[in-house]
């Protein structure tokens, strides 16, 4: 018989992929609450958890594993539900220790030295660095995704202007993640600090790359580092690159200080990217973030180099298997992942026509484009953007060389139409 398994916030991109994995055949994909349900700052946890169970409660069949790719609440869905039917999972004290960005940051300072200076402040208080730290600082809510209300400040006016927006929609993050921290045991100080509070971090710079791994039993494995790019001046994305172009020995330390730090979380049976900063100069790590997940927005580069998605790590671990991930087995000897971006607030007046996609992607090979805006949508009012800027498209490339993959990108957008009034 088929293994059953439900994927919180099933989506079609990323159902393509899975059928594609290794032994798909044995599978069968169910959708464990929709996409729109889950998204951070609309999820309700509770009830998301609630409708979980009640959907899994009325299926006519084993439930083989539980998983998911998406950020907060997937990532404290998941737990729960498997340890309600006995099924392979990492702790959500695990999971919340990464995930909440203070706690997480007293946790890393137990096993390694690399990472920024940081300190806790209440945004509804008094608009003060706390003790140790001056400008510039990152502030951000203690519990946020895809660079949600996360400002650079370089003075005390700006430091107000930021947390006057924070304080406008910090609990539409804070509120739900507050029904997580209640199911598990915290520090005192941060009991007592609750959900809508805010980090604020040194400010540090340097190439920015992720970690990818999984822990199976003991040991953590590490399966690529990923280069992520920024526009020029931007602290926006401009894209995710595979394999990272980092000097070896600077491979062999991120990723050695990557399992320190899942050690020390205690993150069992499933993935983790965690993100750093590195000045390729002097040097010099600092650890960003700890997300006890894959990171689904770097599934198509894995598959053009290493020949299977990382979902494959993601779906053995919830079945209980060792993932083993093939490596250098893929089409390709680099992929990238582009954001195209708009970098103003308008309406969008036209986007791309899928015959018009097609042709590109007939055109390029080894091209997916993935328009994520719609006509007539209000940039700052859809859910991928970040505090700066608003993507348009995802742009999916696989080539031979980083000088082909830079000609496959510019061949795409010049062949993309989007018409946006300012």
């Amino acid at each position: 018989m088929p293994d059953n398994i439900f994927i919180l916030g099933l989506d079609e991109a990323n159902l393509r992929l899975l059928r594609r994995l290794p032994g798909a055949e044995d599978y069968r994909f169910h959708a464990l609450l929709d996409v729109e349900e889950l998204r951070i700052g609309f999820a309700d946890y509770v009830g998301s958890l609630e409708r979980a169970e009640q959907r899994l409660e009325s299926f006519d069949g084993s439930i083989d594993a539980i998983t998911g790719y998406w950020d907060f609440p997937v990532t404290s869905l998941a737990p729960v539900l498997c340890e309600r039917y006995g099924l392979p999972h990492s702790s959500l004290e695990s999971i919340v220790k990464c995930e909440h960005k203070y706690w997480s940051r007293l946790e890393q300072s137990h096993v390694i030295d690399e990472y920024p200076g940081f300190g806790l402040l209440d945004p509804h208080g008094e608009a003060a660095l706390p003790p140790g730290l001056s400008y510039p600082v990152w502030i951000k809510p203690i519990k946020s995704a895809s660079s949600k209300l996360a400002f650079k400040v370089d003075n005390e006016h700006e430091l107000g202007e930021a947390l006057a927006r924070i304080r406008e929609e910090i609990s539409d993050i804070g509120g739900p993640f507050e029904a997580v921290l209640e199911r598990v045991t915290l520090p005192p100080h941060l009991a007592e600090a609750g959900a809508q509070v805010c980090i604020v971090e040194e400010a540090v710079s340097g190439a920015q790359v992720t970690v990818e791994g999984y822990r199976y039993h003991h040991e953590p494995h590490v399966y690529g580092v990923v280069d992520s790019i920024h526009y020029p001046d931007s602290s926006s994305f401009l894209r995710y690159q595979y394999p990272s172009t980092l000097p070896p020995h600077l491979i062999e330390r991120v990723s050695e200080l990557s399992k320190r730090i899942v050690k020390r979380m205690g993150l069992r049976s499933t993935t983790f990217d965690i993100e750093f900063f590195v000045d390729t100069e002097t040097e010099q790590v600092w650890v960003l973030e700890v997300n006890p997940r894959l990171s689904q927005s770097h599934a198509a580069l894995f598959e053009h180099v290493d020949g299977v998605a990382n979902h494959h790590c993601m779906v053995s671990l919830a079945l209980g298997k060792d993932p083993r991930m093939p490596h250098r087995q893929g089409r390709y000897a680099t992929a990238a992942k582009y954001f195209l971006r708009h970098f103003a607030d308008g309406i969008v007046r036209r986007v791309p026509t899928a015959e018009e996609i097609e042709l590109v992607q007939h055109r390029i090979p080894g091209t997916t484009v993935d328009v994520v805006t719609e006509q007539g949508a209000r940039l700052s009012e859809q859910y991928a953007r970040d505090s700066y800027s608003y993507e348009l498209a995802n742009i999916h490339i696989g080539a031979d060389s980083q000088e082909e993959l830079a000609d496959k990108y510019e061949r795409c957008v010049q062949a993309l139409p989007f018409e946006i009034d300012e």
